[in-house]
């Protein structure tokens, strides 16, 4: 299993990324599990697949949606290496995310349990890194309105750059909507400047990153499950669920 994630200038990023490695583990003691990052971090994936020689691995991408990285850039990497790779498919959207959002809510003081008064007036903005892909935006927004479900107030998808609306802009919407105690839900692997700008812009509470949480872990070993239970010749897309 190769984990392939972005990659950041900030250092905790790295560390988050290694964290959660170390709980796959925990979950798969028998897995060897590699981390490559497409830019910015070492080790980067071209790296970790040329040690891999010609050895058979599944690319699990630390990605929340499609988009350049998960369509273009990951295969080609791995098409360009020795190694007979297979990509699974982006981790979102998927109710595994949809626990782990729920609880950094939860642990930044979401309640739980609200009268109907206070339920009317909240929302939560889900903030997330966007890309011009548009089935990125249709993947964040799929996972919103799961979010939105589990909840059980709106949940509007937003953007640190690239797609509309941005954070600020989702924010201004929902109060005019009279829905003024907000929520700022970071929808990013780990901290960086991103999240911390999204997380600035919350109104009330920003939760912190899907980091480290164990549903991380489990969602990254669903993925890798999926694939490896995958004929060769279907498509990844195929194995999304």
């Amino acid at each position: 299993m190769v984990v392939v994630a972005h990659g950041s200038r900030d250092p905790r990023a790295l560390s988050t990324v290694r964290a959660l490695l170390a709980k796959v583990r925990e979950l798969r003691p028998g897995l060897p599990v590699h981390l490559g990052h497409i830019e910015l971090n070492e080790p980067l994936l071209s790296d970790t697949l040329a040690a891999l020689g010609d050895r058979e691995a599944i690319l699990v991408p630390l990605l929340l949606s499609r988009g350049y990285h998960v369509k273009r850039d990951i295969p080609e990497m791995a098409a360009e290496s020795d190694v007979r790779a297979r990509v699974a498919p982006a981790l979102g959207p998927h109710p595994l995310l949809v626990e782990a959002l729920y609880a950094r809510l939860v642990e930044a003081g979401w309640r739980t349990r609200m009268d109907e008064p206070t339920r009317a007036e909240s929302a939560v903005v889900l903030a997330a890194a966007g890309s011009r892909d548009p089935e990125s935006k249709l993947d964040t927004s799929r996972t919103a309105h799961l979010l939105a479900n589990r909840l059980g107030v709106p949940v509007v998808p937003a953007y640190a750059t690239t797609a509309a609306p941005t954070v600020p802009d989702a924010l201004a919407a929902l109060a005019a909507r009279g829905r003024t105690r907000v929520a700022v839900a970071s929808y990013f692997t780990a901290p960086g400047r991103f999240a911390t700008e999204c997380a600035e812009a919350a109104p009330w509470i920003a939760s912190a990153p899907l980091g480290t949480h164990p549903a991380m872990a489990r969602l990254l070993l669903h993925r890798y499950d999926r694939m490896a239970a995958t004929p060769v010749t279907t498509a990844p897309e195929l194995a999304s669920a």
